[in-house]
């Protein structure tokens, strides 16, 4: 149902942050913004689901409360009428304490029509399916230490310095041999000591092993897709269905009935890996809703915080029948305090903001000054792209080729990743990793974080033709995320033509395995990581399992111990990265004597390393410049070194540091 007003931009929109439920032992304080409401009304429930309303019969004045008594005589029932403010506000105090009470918000609109009840825009506590806010203090909801809960410190070039890990909380442990006692709930990233059972360590240890430094959570909101009242049957969905923005989900929760739960274990999870020297990173997606008009956005304020087409159907750039409006002033101040209160509340580290590319700059530009506020190096990156056609002009829109007008926000490069593993579109036609020539300056360009450099010759590149970044952290560099197909699963298609043996297509998917990962992690921007590629795990060839069980998306850990030589390589590749500070040194690329080879020279005050990648099956010859190189690390044997030349292996990377 699109807004009869068309002109938006007149909608009174409060200045004070908003905040629609706030409680004491003595009053509660109700709001909700709904401009052209002719009422509304709180439902009041004993209940996260089910059961009668509870009313109170109260005397009142037009402006304040005294204290009522509550009762479920529908007979005798009083309504609690919220008053019209300024700025489109309604608001009601309570002399009571209705601390533990569920409410909702009936608004009647501007003719007169009763919409279905919300538990309003800015939830901050749900219970079962969200369906019902709780009056709660937020205070009640601390673990033990909380108060002394830090950001962890990595040095003064975190951001630049950050190694992500993608992770999908059932993914990561929900398999039955992962050792985790609470598989797909927040407090699985609580338990230490955990392994395989081969003895490897597994979870929050493995994840400190592997030496990554952001922990990069999918969808961890309310969202509609699980029942959360099914808690015998284990469901999976990736999320991407938003019901509740500032609310966790309660299906990875011990106890999605009570708010309370899902609430403080989320905080218990954030200060776990807090402690283990790991910052988190959530992903976020304001773009679009789960169901546009059951949303609670619609049921607040009908048509106002999305897009329309000039028939008045919405508009579809998330390509999920719903398209939010970033650049309508209350769009953007929820925004702006979503990320806010996850900051400050949840103690988050980072924002993964899915298909970016639908928000408008100036949002972007509003949310990284918010964020600056609480800590500047709080992360944002995201998609830079839209899954259709949105409807604000592309010049206003937070794309990858308007980067430059979002400091030290990034956005993913998928000139690397297609480069490196095939197009996006065909997934049986690989690209460098395979063995196809023309793919080098694309994979040069990544290894640049999207930046100038003269010696990248950008008609060459695949999807742009001029740089988008400013400064190398401001692009994302990746083969494998949890969309699409995982890395193995692209290997073993569009390597299918020449295998021939189990053993030797195994031995060649681990080759390039190490291959793709050495120009992820050599690249100067920042470097992520899909949770089980450092393990080759595969999800039996699905490109879309966003709502397959387990057997499907959980990661085995036993191949951790199959595919130890691929583990012990990224994580020998991290520690490397931190030693040479890839990402602070100038790049030269000196020139290879045959195509699918890349050959990376990085230079700062502190050290010298050079970079080779050879995709062909066969060895090369790369020329090093003057001085003793020695190897620091190899994905394949040990190459020989002399005369300033190096002979790299076949579907192989080595890294040199320089001595003198």
């Amino acid at each position: 149902m699109k807004a009869d007003a068309e002109d938006y931009e007149k909608w009174q929109v409060p200045n004070a942050p908003l905040c629609e439920m706030k409680c004491s032992p003595c009053q509660t304080h109700f709001a909700l913004w709904s401009p052209r409401a002719r009422s509304v009304v709180v439902n009041l429930y004993e209940h996260g689901m089910g059961g009668e309303k509870v009313f109170i019969n109260i005397l009142h004045t037009a402006n304040s409360w005294q204290t009522p008594i509550l009762h479920t005589d529908n007979s005798r029932q009083t309504p609690i009428l919220l008053h019209k403010r300024s700025n489109g506000m309604f608001s009601a105090v309570v002399n009571a304490d209705l601390r533990g009470m569920f409410y909702t918000f009936t608004v009647t609109d501007e003719n007169g029509y009763e919409l279905e009840e919300t538990p309003g825009i800015s939830a901050r506590a749900v219970g079962a399916n969200g369906l019902r806010a709780q009056v709660l203090d937020m205070a009640t909801t601390n673990p033990d230490g909380w108060e002394y809960d830090e950001r962890p410190s990595t040095g003064p070039d975190i951001q630049a310095a950050a190694i992500i890990y993608e992770m999908h909380h059932r993914d990561f442990s929900a398999g039955k041999d992962s050792g985790i006692r609470n598989k797909g709930k927040y407090l699985a990233l609580t338990e230490t000591g955990t392994h395989n059972s081969e003895g490897l360590a597994t979870g929050i240890d493995h994840l400190k092993e592997l030496g990554i430094t952001h922990v990069h959570l999918l969808p961890s909101y309310d969202f509609g897709s699980i029942d959360e009242t099914n808690t015998d049957n284990p469901q999976y969905n990736w999320g991407y269905d938003p019901v509740n923005y500032n609310v966790p989900e309660g299906s990875y929760s011990t106890n999605p009935h009570e708010p309370t739960t899902r609430i403080r274990e989320f905080k218990q999870m954030v200060m776990a890996l807090h402690q283990a020297g790991i910052r988190v990173v959530m992903d976020v997606v304001y773009n679009h809703v789960y169901d546009l008009q059951r949303s609670n956005f619609q049921r607040t304020a009908p048509g106002y915080f999305f897009r329309w087409n000039k028939d008045g159907t919405p508009s579809n750039a998330s390509g999920c029948g719903s398209e939010t409006a970033s650049e309508r002033p209350m769009m953007r101040k929820f925004m702006v305090e979503s990320v806010r209160y996850w900051a400050e509340e949840y103690h988050i580290d980072g924002f993964r903001f899915d298909l970016m590319g639908i928000h408008d700059i100036d949002t972007m530009n509003s949310i990284r000054r918010a964020l600056d506020e609480i800590d500047p190096t709080i992360l944002i990156y995201g998609e830079g792209w839209t899954a259709d056609k949105p409807a604000l002009e592309y010049n206003r829109l937070a794309l990858k080729t308007n980067i430059a007008k979002m400091p030290r926000i990034a956005a993913f490069c998928d000139e690397m990743r297609d480069a490196l593993r095939g197009p996006w579109d065909t997934d049986k036609k690989g690209a460098f990793l395979t063995g196809r020539a023309g793919h080098e300056e694309s994979i040069r360009f990544g290894l640049c974080g999207a930046c100038r450099n003269e010696e990248v010759d950008m008609q060459k590149v695949n999807y742009s033709q001029q740089p988008w970044a400013i400064l190398p952290q401001q692009m994302i560099s990746y083969v494998s995320c949890h969309d699409d197909l995982c890395l193995t699963d692209r290997l073993m298609l569009t390597t299918a033509t020449r295998r021939k043996n189990q053993m030797e297509k195994e031995k060649e998917w681990k080759r390039l395995h190490k291959l793709a990962y050495t120009a992820v992690l050599t690249s100067k921007g920042i470097p992520l990581i899909w949770c089980g590629d450092e393990m080759m795990r595969n999800r039996h060839g699905i490109r879309n399992c966003y709502n397959q069980p387990d057997s499907i998306n959980a990661i085995p850990w036993s191949l951790k111990t199959k595919n130890r030589e691929v583990f012990d390589y990224i994580k020998n590749l991290i520690q490397l990265r931190k030693k040479y500070k890839w990402y602070d040194c100038e790049i030269h690329f000196p020139a290879t004597n045959k195509s699918n080879v890349i050959a990376c020279h990085f230079t700062s005050s502190d050290s010298q390393s050079i970079v080779v990648l050879n995709s062909n099956k066969s060895s090369i010859t790369q020329v090093l410049p003057a001085g003793r190189w020695i190897i620091a690390l190899s994905s394949s044997g040990k190459p020989a070194i002399s005369d300033n030349t190096i002979i790299v292996p076949l579907q192989s990377a080595v890294v040199l540091e320089r001595l003198c």
